[in-house]
């Protein structure tokens, strides 16, 4: 057996269960008093933020999600906010906010999924890991600010050599420690899920996800492969292979026969699907946008689906990619003739590849769908267009 194997071997034999539940908690000392101050006033200005999402549905979704993963003592006194941010994150401070970025909504493909997350980030909170990063900083940065007052002290080559060297290793040993958290913070997020009614197994799912991501975008983009198996000495996070095989050995063998939520997560998702795709697009990533397109369409192309697919080849804009454009908004609007946006990537793709009289006939149905659409004139300018220009 391997070093690595024997290792998982030993994590999945320890896995942890959830540790008592405390009830709550007030800060203590001078530290983390000013740490909730300002995560006080981060979380009143977060209620006013344009990007936060109000929406009573999925806010409550994220909410069960949270509580169906930690239990709902624990639960019951985060505040959960839904951000439209595309990027695959979540995050927890220290007085109790939940941060949920709608990245993450469309990279999930379940409930339990979901859960994995939040259990995770909720495990940071759990265990004061804010505060500890905090403490971690700040006497580096004494240690730091103290060295190079002595260097300066003693112009010696040789010293600052050392001080060099010494800034490396307190740079290492912070992202050791923040590696280490995340470490934790993992085991921490499996042990919840394995305490609860969700598949635990999913948590290791949701990494290889965004492993086969990334490699999806390397290659769109003619580069190498990422090594995700390898840890860089400025990363703060354990590499995503590591995680995927830890989460894998710690989930519990006999829970693999339970509800992981899929159902219940497409359904929440679904009205908001179209705007996360149209965000993520928007990245300008080609291929974990297509990956991503592909993964929601496993469960079967619908219309929103096929119109997110011409738009991500249409706004690449290669001729093949017009032409493909044309074919997927084609898909959508068959299947549902009434989705305006479709209509209008029908008919933008068709006239770029030099089908105007087609192009203008799905342009015109386009208004008659969204007649105070807010680039109707410049849409009437095309139907106008003569045939022959």
């Amino acid at each position: 057996m391997t070093v690595t194997a024997l290792a998982l071997a030993l994590l999945a034999a320890t896995a942890p269960a959830p540790p008592p539940y405390a009830g709550a908690y007030q800060p203590v000392g001078v530290d983390e008093i000013g740490a909730w101050a300002e995560a006080d006033e981060d979380e009143r200005q977060l209620a006013l933020s344009p990007l936060l999402i109000r929406d009573a549905a999925l806010d409550a979704y994220v909410r069960r999600a949270l509580c169906d993963t930690v239990g709902a003592a624990r639960c019951a006194g985060v505040r959960v906010y839904v951000l439209r941010v595309p990027l695959f994150n979540a995050s927890m401070a220290a007085n109790g906010t939940m941060r949920v970025f709608s990245g993450l909504l469309l990279r999930a493909r379940s409930e339990a999924e979901l859960g994995a997350v939040l259990g995770h980030e909720f495990g940071h909170f759990e265990r004061r890991h804010t505060l500890a990063q905090f403490r971690a900083q700040r006497t580096g940065s004494d240690l730091l600010g103290w060295g190079a007052v002595l260097a300066a002290m003693v112009p010696d080559a040789d010293l600052r050599r050392r001080f060099a060297t010494l800034g490396r290793s307190v740079y290492g040993a912070l992202y050791r420690f923040s590696r280490d958290q995340e470490r934790e913070a993992d085991r921490l997020g499996i042990g919840y899920l394995n305490a609860s009614r969700l598949r635990p197994q999913a948590a290791a799912q949701l990494w290889h996800s965004a492993i086969a991501e990334a490699g999806a975008s390397a290659v769109a983009r003619g580069a190498h492969r990422p090594r995700l198996d390898r840890i860089g000495f400025y990363a703060s996070h354990p590499p995503e292979a590591e995680r995927a095989a830890t989460l894998d050995a710690l989930a519990l063998p006999d829970a693999t026969d339970r509800d992981d939520g899929a159902d219940r997560h497409a359904d929440a998702l679904a009205p908001w699907l179209p705007l996360f795709l149209d965000d993520q697009i928007k990245l300008n990533d080609f291929g974990a946008s297509a990956y991503l397109i592909a993964a929601c369409a496993a469960r079967g192309w619908t219309a929103a689906l096929w119109r997110a697919r011409g738009d991500l080849y249409r706004a690449r804009g290669n001729p093949h990619d017009l032409v493909n454009a044309a074919r997927f908004y084609a898909q959508a609007t068959a299947l549902d003739p009434s989705l305006a946006a479709a209509q209008r990537g029908l008919g933008l793709a068709l006239v770029r590849t030099g089908r105007l009289a087609e192009g203008q006939a799905a342009l015109r149905r386009y208004l008659a769908l969204d007649p105070a659409a807010g680039d109707a004139t410049m849409i009437a300018a095309l139907i106008a267009a003569p045939e022959d220009r």
